[in-house]
């Protein structure tokens, strides 16, 4: 019987028996001028999330086709714009969702690196292009000029150049965008806290405003002028004091004193409003709480908020709180939390290091210990300096239920926004030695007293 003749390829060749078929044809060209940029830049995004989905050495997953798509974006003149209003977009994105320009910022600080949060930041300059001055919110510019965000280059966005001082490469700043818009189109949603750019004169910052999908109210923020700068002025100067002087006695009294300076214009504030009838509403704020020891921050920032009749939320995975109250209240808390966190840290480092009787390190366990005990003793002495600037309200009977019912509608707008909020689990202590060296340092901690302060004439 003859054998059969295997069958020629279409080059007259006839390949060996079990060969492999010949490869299929790479995918289609990526030609710098072949296909528009922003088409190479859904291609691209698509082709990183089929990395995701799919093994590395899969037939779905094709990276000499990814890096060919990179270079062609590379190459191509257009790319700057495309790349820039992408990136836009995805910023707008950011703020329907209820993200703030620092928010965002340090949440991309976070999740990726430094290159990534200067092209956040660049973009979020350039999104902010879109609206008039007079329709972007106090706290927003004040958030914005804080992050550094100014367009710095001159016509269509560079892909390559000195960039804050760095030079990049097209090819890798590309990376870094598709990675930055990645994270961008997978934000969480946020309950809005105050208006968006360019809806700032569109409603009353005082009232609350309805979260685009979420059924709960977005809180306003009122002007930051509705708090006596003179007085903050004061606490400023007390706080710096406590952080840069090197007696603890000295640093306990400073501290105290702006505790109770800061008590003092809470309840003017609260008893004015109550007589006029006008008063604000609770606002809400967002303030970082960051690694290392994230815990025990946030405890501290917890009890210096319930020391000024305020509530805060914390978000772990996010790297901040949410601190809920009123306008001069929370400026309180975040001057009060940010000098206490430093001095508490300082006492902290010089504390020094631990190690157990066979030579590890006890560090970790001890500083956690410590900044547990710490936020602890804080704020039983915020809360006993709160107590003494009410005692000496005059007319303390009427004072209570006006107290009474801005803890109440605190309550409530903690509730409206967080309607499904559960108490969290602390980590448990097992260092005794961190735990009373950390209360120890509390009490040498400034907390500052508003009566002493508020009899003198000018700055501290």
């Amino acid at each position: 019987m003859r054998k059969k003749r295997p069958f020629p390829d279409g080059n007259g060749s006839t390949p060996s028996r079990g060969a492999p078929p010949p490869p299929e044809e790479p995918h289609r060209s990526y030609r710098a001028a072949a296909r528009p940029p922003e088409d190479l830049l859904t291609e691209a995004l698509r082709l990183r999330s089929a990395r995701s989905a799919h093994p590395e050495g899969s037939a779905q997953w094709r990276p000499e086709v990814l890096e060919s798509c990179i270079a062609a974006l590379a190459s191509d003149p257009r790319t700057g714009p495309a790349l820039m209003a992408r990136l836009e977009r995805g910023v707008t994105v950011a703020w329907e969702r209820g993200w703030q320009p620092a928010d965002l910022v340090r949440y991309v600080a976070r999740r990726l690196a430094s290159p990534h949060q200067r092209l956040a930041v660049d973009a979020i300059a350039s999104e902010m292009r879109a609206y008039p001055p007079s329709t972007v919110d106090d706290h927003w510019r004040s958030q914005l000029a804080a992050i550094g965000a100014k367009v710095w280059w001159q016509g269509p966005y560079p892909l390559d150049g000195p960039r804050h001082g760095e030079r990049t490469e097209a090819a890798r700043l590309i990376i870094c965008a598709l990675e930055l818009l990645e994270l961008l189109l997978a934000l969480p949603r946020l309950v809005p806290i105050g208006p968006r750019p360019g809806t700032a004169n569109a409603a009353d910052a005082a009232h609350a405003r309805t979260g685009a999908g979420t059924g709960v109210r977005a809180l306003g923020r009122p002007p930051l002028g509705q708090v006596d700068e003179r007085m903050l002025g004061k606490v400023r100067a007390l706080l710096a004091k406590a952080e840069s002087t090197e007696f603890p006695e000295e640093a306990e009294a400073l501290s105290a004193r702006a505790q109770e300076l800061m008590a003092r214009h809470s309840i003017d504030h609260a008893l004015l409003d109550a007589e006029s009838g006008t008063g604000s509403e609770p606002a809400g704020r967002r303030i970082p709480v960051e690694n290392p020891y994230d815990g025990p921050k946030a405890a501290l920032l917890t009890v210096v908020a319930d020391a000024n009749r305020c509530r805060a939320v914390w978000h772990r995975e996010l790297g901040f709180s949410t601190v809920l109250g009123f306008p001069a209240d929370l400026t309180a808390v975040e001057m009060l939390f940010t000098s206490l966190l430093v001095q508490g840290t300082t006492a902290m480092v010089h504390a020094g290091t631990r190690r157990d009787a066979a030579g590890r390190s006890r560090t970790r366990s001890f500083r956690h210990a410590f900044l547990n005990a710490y936020a602890a003793r804080i704020g039983e002495r915020l809360r006993e300096a709160a107590d003494r600037a009410a005692a000496d309200t005059a007319g303390r009977d009427a004072l209570l239920p006006v107290l009474a019912a801005r803890d109440q509608a605190v309550d409530d707008a903690v509730a409206a926004m967080f309607p499904n909020l559960v108490q969290g689990r602390t980590r448990s202590v097992t260092n005794h030695e961190g735990w009373a060296a950390g209360r120890a340092a509390a009490d040498m901690a400034s907390l500052s007293a508003r009566s002493e302060v508020a009899g003198r004439q000018g700055p501290p």
